[in-house]
């Protein structure tokens, strides 16, 4: 694990904690009790870092009406100047998909995906900030260039570079890339699944790590935000379902969903667990081992406009929703803790209930003391989060 990750466990585990607010006592949809009680492990929930969580009420993706609102929002939270400036940035978005196809007719940037207009504005209020480098990053499913990838999806990647002052180039992280090797992130508590994960040399060779998210629920992790958007920092050259395979272009359901493919050897092997082999209780474990191990140190959640049901296209039952939020935060758990109440859940709820369709990630990370969950401890600033939810469900889970 690289030595700055080790610093990073120091430093949250020596902070506050904050609190979460309920959204709502929605039912749970599935049987209760149906799997073990996580591994007995110190609850450090009491001692979670707490960080303020900023919510703006953005009506649209129009490029300077989002700049002026994400940077009152990152103002509200003090502002990133110090964090960022002279530094490497590297922003992980959110482009889920082995197919990028329309959803209810809008393209998946006008719903379920990261959209150009605000990554062209993040870049451009890091390069005013400081930045010396942007580097944006996602594990894709395609052999061509990054850039052509997105260029072909419709996106202005001039533009984006041009925002960033010509310093921001793509990186795709599905496999090694152009380093000699990839670095192994330990997970601070030893993991509910994984003890430690190999990750491409990006995510250890950057100063500043930015999950830039939207808003939507998950059909297997209950809600995907700044949180389940690390899921795709996992090279599927080793995490894959044919792993080991550095040109792997398939997804990682055999080992992270089922659990029935094992890591390649030389790769960190699962810990002794009785977790059952259900996407429902091991994706949110899983996730949360991740995040441990990478976390973010900036959250951007995109609910302007997104989608409700599920996470993508492939879901049956998804809808478009426009809740027209942007929120920011410094720590992934309050951020996503908030968000999840925006949406009109509890990011406290227990197993099984609603969204959650097994374990609540959000509860795994806080009770290893790396956020908060419980509302009541984190400080919101901007919009009123009374004034800010935007109610997804109730409705059935998402399948597929």
């Amino acid at each position: 694990m690289p030595h700055k990750m080790d610093r990073r466990e120091a430093l949250l585990r020596g902070l506050g904690a904050t609190g979460v607010l309920a959204g709502g006592g929605l039912p749970a949809l599935l049987a209760p009790n149906q799997a073990p009680a996580a591994p007995k492990l110190p609850d450090r929930s009491n001692n979670a870092p707490t960080a303020p969580v900023a919510i703006q009420r953005c009506q649209s993706f129009e490029p300077k009406l989002f700049r002026r609102k994400l940077d009152t929002a990152l103002d509200l939270i003090g502002g990133i100047d110090d964090l960022v400036r002279g530094k490497t940035v590297t922003i992980k978005l959110n482009l889920t998909g082995l197919e990028w196809k329309p959803c209810a007719g809008l393209p998946p940037y006008e719903t379920y995906q990261t959209h150009p207009n605000t990554v062209a504005a993040l870049c451009a209020i890091l390069h005013d900030a400081g930045a010396r480098h942007m580097v944006i990053v996602e594990n894709l499913y395609w052999r061509d260039p990054f850039e052509k990838t997105l260029s072909d999806a419709g996106w202005d990647v001039a533009g984006i570079k041009s925002a960033g002052g010509h310093q921001v180039v793509f990186e795709d992280t599905r496999n090694r890339g152009h380093w000699p090797q990839y670095s192994r992130f330990k997970v601070p508590w030893g993991g509910f699944i994984y003890p430690a994960f190999d990750l491409n040399q990006r995510y250890e060779k950057t100063d500043v790590l930015i999950s830039m998210a939207k808003l939507k629920q998950h059909a297997c992790a209950g809600v995907t935000m700044a949180i389940k958007n690390f899921f795709g920092i996992t090279p599927c050259s080793l995490y894959g379902n044919d792993a080991p395979n550095e040109d792997s272009l398939i997804h990682r359901t055999s080992m992270f969903h089922s659990g029935r493919k094992q890591p390649p050897e030389g790769v960190p092997q699962e810990v002794a667990h009785e977790v059952p082999g259900e996407a429902r209780y091991r994706v949110p474990r899983v996730v949360a081992d991740i995040y441990g191990a990478r976390p973010a140190d900036l959250a951007v959640i995109d609910g302007i406009r997104t989608i409700r049901g599920g996470e993508g296209h492939w879901n049956r039952g998804v809808a478009p929703i426009e809740p027209k939020l942007l929120l920011v935060g410094r720590n992934g758990v309050c951020t996503d803790a908030v968000c999840t109440a925006a949406m009109g859940f509890d990011p406290q709820a227990p197993r099984d209930q609603y969204p959650f369709q097994g374990d609540n990630h959000l509860q795994l990370l806080a009770s290893q003391g790396i956020g908060t969950n419980n509302l009541d401890r984190i400080e919101i600033v901007g919009l009123p989060l009374k004034e800010a939810v935007h109610p997804y469900g109730p409705q059935p889970a998402a399948k597929g």
